[in-house]
């Protein structure tokens, strides 16, 4: 799917990337969900394995989530809007650099315009892909994107395994961006001046998450350390999944209703996904 509205998409979320200033790029986890926060104005969107994996009743593993099944999902978003998608693609769903090409050839297959390839091993006990094979994945990821209306985004995962190395986490980001990755993304820093030294210390692009732990910064905040793009992975499906725990435990346990106050009303929905469903057929 490498046709004219692929390409058009492709170049929106370039463009996105390069003007002044943050911007935020929210997860939805299914066609719902992306029809809804395309409604509401956001201007790309990106997939959440765990956003998914939740809903689906599974863990968020390389081991659990298949590539077949995270494209489709993708595929899924891809169709509901009529915005840029990229995906989160683990670690390419293989050790090795050919694994990760293959990947993101089949990414732009299913109308993605961009996706990321973290170094994470998905083995407890080597947690972290060596720096050269590292390095390695992200060049044949690139490689395989070079011609593609794909925007590739490289993650260090130090952050969220236990090593909060952040020299070690600039070294990989900055030789990620040197193997042709257009965006860099260290998920987990533990501060804003982390952030900040990060974001001076690349060249590419920075994308941050927001809403997995604490201390949480503003968008204001975020733009003013540097950072480009901001994203809240799983974040929006946990926020709907805590809603709907509590929601039935107040049932449940108590026996009330008054859950149902704070809900947003099916007629809001039915707007919100025909407003959507209507831009999607006319960029189709």
């Amino acid at each position: 799917m490498t046709g004219g509205s692929q390409c058009q998409k492709y170049r929106k979320f370039k463009a996105l990337h390069d003007r002044p200033g943050a911007f935020v790029i929210p997860n939805p986890w299914n066609a719902g969900t992306a029809r809804i926060l395309t409604a509401m104005g956001f201007e790309a969107l990106a997939t959440t394995s765990a956003g998914f994996a939740s809903s689906a009743g599974r863990l968020d593993t390389a081991t659990a989530l298949s590539r077949d099944e995270l494209l489709a999902n993708a595929w899924e978003i891809v169709k509901a809007s009529p915005l840029p998608v990229s995906a989160d693609l683990q670690n390419g769903f293989g050790d090795t650099p050919e694994a990760c090409a293959r990947t993101i050839r089949l990414a732009a297959d299913v109308g993605l315009v961009g996706g990321s390839i973290e170094d994470a091993t998905g083995d407890p006990a080597n947690a972290i892909f060596d720096f050269q094979l590292a390095v390695d994945r992200v060049a044949a990821a690139s490689e395989a994107a070079c011609g593609l209306p794909f925007v590739l985004t490289a993650r260090a995962e130090n952050f969220l395994f236990d090593r909060p190395d952040l020299d070690d986490t600039i070294r990989r980001l900055q030789a990620f961006g040197d193997a042709g990755a257009d965006v860099l993304y260290a998920p987990g820093l533990p501060d804003l001046d982390a952030i900040r030294t990060v974001c001076e210390a690349v060249a590419k692009p920075v994308n941050v998450v927001m809403g997995l732990q604490e201390p949480l910064f503003s968008v204001a905040e975020l733009e003013a350390a540097g950072v480009k793009r901001i994203s809240v992975g799983g974040a929006f499906a946990r926020a709907a999944l805590g809603a709907f725990v509590r929601a039935a435990s107040e049932v449940k346990d108590e026996g009330t209703f008054g859950f149902s106050l704070d809900a947003v009303s099916g007629q809001e929905i039915a707007d919100l996904v025909a407003q959507t469903s209507r831009a999607a057929a006319t960029a189709a």
